[in-house]
């Protein structure tokens, strides 16, 4: 009895593993770049950013607001159903539904507002700070 308790319990954590190994890979990635410089986008597991990567290639103009955020808006919505009232962190990309708005957050004001969270820029957001308006190429990473 306790070998086949044994058996199960390896054969389980082993199944639990490749599970993990798997969900590492199938993360979705956006390649953004303008300027000669390039950031990589680490996606969520979400509606929203499924509906984001299915449009890609895209090009985008972005506007420098608020001392705060690169954001272009959408001419039509993407599909939001986690939007939430919260704070946000240096790096975070979400999407704010009222103006259909991608938005970059590469400074802290403290502020909090409705979005739903897209993703992750993994690293470069002090360059991306130092963008302004831009237009941007987004494209599946590979």
């Amino acid at each position: 009895m306790q070998r086949r308790n044994l058996l199960a319990f390896a054969m389980t954590s082993m199944l639990i593993h490749q599970g993990a190994d798997a969900a590492e890979t199938n993360i979705m990635k956006i390649q953004m770049e303008a300027r000669g410089r390039s950031w990589t986008i680490a996606l969520e597991e979400n509606e929203t950013a499924r509906a984001l990567y299915s449009k890609l290639p895209l090009m985008l103009d972005l506007q420098d607001l608020y001392g705060r955020e690169l954001c272009h808006r959408f001419r039509e919505a993407l599909p939001a159903r986690e939007v939430e009232m919260r704070g946000y962190e240096v790096g975070e990309v979400v999407y704010w539904p009222p103006r259909h708005s991608f938005v970059i957050l590469y400074r802290q004001n403290g502020e909090a507002f409705d979005m739903q969270s897209i993703g992750r820029v993994e690293s470069g957001i002090d360059e991306l700070a130092a963008l302004g308006d831009a237009t941007v190429r987004l494209s599946q990473a590979k």
